[in-house]
């Protein structure tokens, strides 16, 4: 069982490898035990966004609102110490991602698809019920590329069909960094 800590006041979004089930999640896992992350639920974004995979198939959310699908996810709450940990796996100081602001809301009641059907219950669903949180987006300096090598196509949530193929970083070549891999997989063509 975790360590309870008052200090876990940052909102994060994941909706990739550091989700439960996925094998980032144990960063996750470890922070909880020492009081540095707590749970805080399944939400869904409130905007929609392009959340498509790059290479290797890591997960990739674009910073483009109004575009694709509402994102599932999970928020956690972090200390500092947990956000400065989460910033290293997700590469900020290299460029890999960029941690920005987000809204939520939690799913539910048909939330989770961000079908147009439901975008009067969803509107209903939201008031009162959002919350401010950060998520960590491609990096600006190559999300468009990334958007328009997937097809100006994403999906809702990254489940185990998504994540088929994915190689952890321990298994990826090691003669270029993250960042050359991303540029040979958006001048390559698409499948």
């Amino acid at each position: 069982m975790g360590v309870e800590n008052n200090n876990c006041g940052n909102l994060i979004f994941t909706y990739g490898t550091l989700k439960r089930g996925f094998s980032n999640h144990v960063l996750l896992q470890d922070l909880m035990l020492t009081g540095d992350a707590v749970f805080k639920g399944t939400y869904v974004t409130v905007e929609r966004y392009p959340l498509v995979c790059g290479p290797f198939r890591v997960p990739f959310l674009l910073n483009m609102p109004g575009s694709e699908h509402r994102v599932s996810g999970e928020l956690y709450a972090v200390s500092t110490r947990g956000l400065a940990r989460v910033d290293e796996l997700e590469g900020t100081s290299r460029s890999h991602y960029e941690r920005l602001p987000i809204q939520l809301m939690p799913a539910g009641n048909g939330n989770e698809r961000g079908n147009k059907e439901n975008e009067e219950e969803l509107l209903t669903c939201a008031e009162g019920l959002t919350c401010a949180a950060e998520a960590y987006y491609a990096h600006k300096s190559y999300e468009k590329e990334m958007w328009k090598r997937n097809g100006r196509k994403g999906f809702w949530i990254y489940s185990e069909k998504e994540a088929k193929g994915y190689v952890k970083r321990k298994d990826r070549p090691e003669n270029l960094s993250f960042l050359d891999h991303i540029r040979v997989f958006i001048s390559s063509p698409s499948d």
